[in-house]
């Protein structure tokens, strides 16, 4: 019996192997359908600002892997779920996909499919698709260092039931946030921060999700001239 079931996880583990294959070839062979995909393909635009500068829509993956060839992975969920239906219940992966470049870009993703791998490659594509710009900073009143080590202003973001509040720090206090959240604020680089929530923390793609509009809210809010040369310390 032992034997059996090894090899039947070293066969899963070789059409794992496949499938991502399978894939790997796909994406070697990209040629672009939009029209940023097409600029980035011909050189007109070398950076992921230009292409936010574009304001044309990010549809393509490859797209940022070329522009931002340096970006960190992480699956930070991945869980078995079942529909059921007539004829029973059937069986599915659900993964959660966490990309940063380490220094102003991270962004999240979530997909399924009937196959762990793919449901893998499904949430970073879609994580590639939703990256979001953080301005970094000294924002706090007891720290005068001028490093962009923590965010230059509070910020609040949410989702759900969670709602979270980061605040700037000193050099030196750290990361002050929940477990789930600490590698998002590490994917951008960020070394400092205070952080007060509320709600059901517990429920982990919520708190990374509110953690991220929080951060998104650093480039879309309108700040203030002081608060800009704590931006660009």
């Amino acid at each position: 019996m032992v034997r059996k079931k090894e090899k039947k996880r070293e066969t899963m583990t070789e059409k794992e192997r496949l499938m991502k294959e399978k894939i790997e070839r796909r994406e070697a062979d990209w040629i672009p359908k939009t029209e940023l995909g097409r600029k980035v393909r011909n050189g007109e635009i070398n950076s992921i600002q230009e292409a936010i500068d574009s304001k044309l829509p990010l549809l393509e993956p490859r797209i940022t892997d070329l522009l931002l060839p340096d970006l960190q992975e992480k699956v930070i969920e991945f869980k078995k779920t079942a529909k059921v239906r007539r004829a029973g219940r059937q069986f599915s992966f659900r993964g959660s996909v966490l990309i940063g470049d380490g220094k102003e870009f991270v962004g999240m993703g979530t997909a399924k499919d009937k196959e762990k791998w793919p449901a893998i490659k499904k949430a970073t594509n879609k994580a590639k698709l939703s990256l979001v710009r953080v301005r970094k900073g000294c924002g706090s009143w007891e720290c005068t260092c001028g490093m962009p080590h923590s965010i230059p202003f509070q910020v609040k973001g949410k989702c759900a039931s969670v709602r979270i509040t980061l605040k700037p720090a000193p050099k030196g206090v750290g990361l002050v946030a929940g477990d789930n959240i600490k590698q998002v604020l590490e994917f951008v680089g960020i070394k400092d921060v205070w952080s007060e929530t509320r709600g059901s923390t517990a429920t982990k793609l919520n708190f990374v999700r509110a953690t991220i509009d929080a951060l998104s809210k650093t480039t879309g809010m309108k700040a203030s001239e002081e608060m800009m040369k704590k931006a660009r310390a």
